[in-house]
């Protein structure tokens, strides 16, 4: 009985206006370029994302700074997501890395990835740049892939899927 004289109470009281809607903002410091558009999967077919990019709160903790990405099977094929120059290709720590530098500061790094292309190796979105290896999701094969522009980590998915949040509005 008194549940139902609350509800009734609340409903009978003058409700305020609704605030009206308002778009959050962000500050300058942390507003990012969108990432260009058209990209492409470095693996075929379309692969799942086994684990989600997850960069740490501040640049020295641990987090994820990629994505990794599930693939048919070990020994296949990794291609260019874009077009852009091989910059770095060898051993971090203990796997084999490629790097391309796609142009105004943005690169990308897949591993662990054996290719035979060298340093300054032009190559053209969707092109072969090496070959998957074992190892990295243990018994899983996949790929890391990781994107920078100059020292910050981005969403690798953020160049190949529309990842903006839906943001509802008014109809009037």
């Amino acid at each position: 009985m008194a549940a139902l004289l609350l509800l009734t109470t609340a409903a009978a009281a003058p409700s305020a206006a609704p605030a009206p809607f308002a778009l959050p903002t962000v500050s300058p410091a942390r507003a990012t370029t969108p990432a260009p558009s058209g990209w492409s999967w470095p693996l075929a077919p379309r692969p799942a994302v086994l684990r989600p990019f997850d960069p740490p709160d501040k640049p020295w903790l641990s987090g994820h700074r990629g994505v990794d990405l599930g693939s048919a099977s070990d020994g296949g094929p990794v291609t260019a997501p874009e077009s852009g120059t091989v910059s770095f290709v060898g051993v971090v720590v203990d796997r084999p890395v490629i790097t391309i530098d796609h142009g105004n500061g943005l690169r990308s790094s897949f591993e662990p990835v054996r290719s035979t292309l060298k340093k300054g190796a032009s190559v053209a979105k969707g092109a072969v740049v090496g070959t998957l290896l074992a190892g990295h999701c243990g018994s899983s094969p996949c790929v890391h892939w990781g994107v920078r522009r100059g020292e910050e980590y981005l969403n690798p998915l953020s160049f190949i899927l529309d990842l903006r949040p839906s943001v509802l509005l008014p109809l009037n």
